[in-house]
């Protein structure tokens, strides 16, 4: 593989980086600007307060059908259901924290949209800057290994290099401190 074609190589590694890192860019709660356009799409609750605290839930929580959406974006039906389970936990005055509990407890660690770091999400969180170490360390060992193998062929045999010393010894003349010209 030619210098070229690793450059290549670990050009396309870091877009594909840059696209994961845009992905998980994408998959991030709603921003304020965005909101406007799903509060046409959903029912608001007769208390403003509440309704913007449901928001504020639904933005941390993933829609399981959509799967790329919260729960505020989404417009599926368990979508809607969330939301509406969300409004009646904080009409009977229920935490932010016991509503993100019990959403965990039903659903899993999947419908947060910032899984935390424990046991059963560690894989989620170390392996993809795990198998980027090991494509820039696998890529380091192929072109350190291909330079030796390219070093390795250039090198002449002992015995053609005495070879040519030999005939180099019989072209030049007795004084060999004067160089031979063309």
């Amino acid at each position: 593989m030619s210098a070229r074609n690793c450059f290549l190589t670990l050009l396309c590694l870091c877009l594909l980086l840059f696209a994961w890192q845009a992905r998980a860019e994408e998959a991030r709660p709603m921003t304020q600007e965005a909101r406007p356009m799903v509060q046409e799409a959903r029912p608001l609750a007769e208390d403003p307060v509440t309704e913007k605290r449901m928001l504020a839930i639904a933005d941390e929580l993933r829609c399981l059908v959509c799967q790329n959406e919260t729960i505020a974006a989404s417009n599926a039906d368990l979508a809607r259901d969330l939301r509406r389970e969300i409004r009646s936990m904080i009409g009977a005055g229920k935490s932010d924290t016991e509503i993100l509990g019990f959403m965990v407890e039903r659903y899993g660690d999947f419908v947060l949209y910032r899984p935390p770091f424990k046991a059963t999400t560690w894989l989620l969180w170390l392996l993809p800057p795990l198998f980027l170490l090991l494509g820039l360390v696998g890529a380091r060992l192929y072109l350190i290994h291909r330079s030796r193998r390219l070093s390795a062929a250039a090198a002449l045999p002992a015995e053609t290099i005495r070879r040519a010393q030999h005939l180099l010894a019989d072209e030049l003349p007795a004084d060999s401190s004067t160089p031979v010209t063309p």
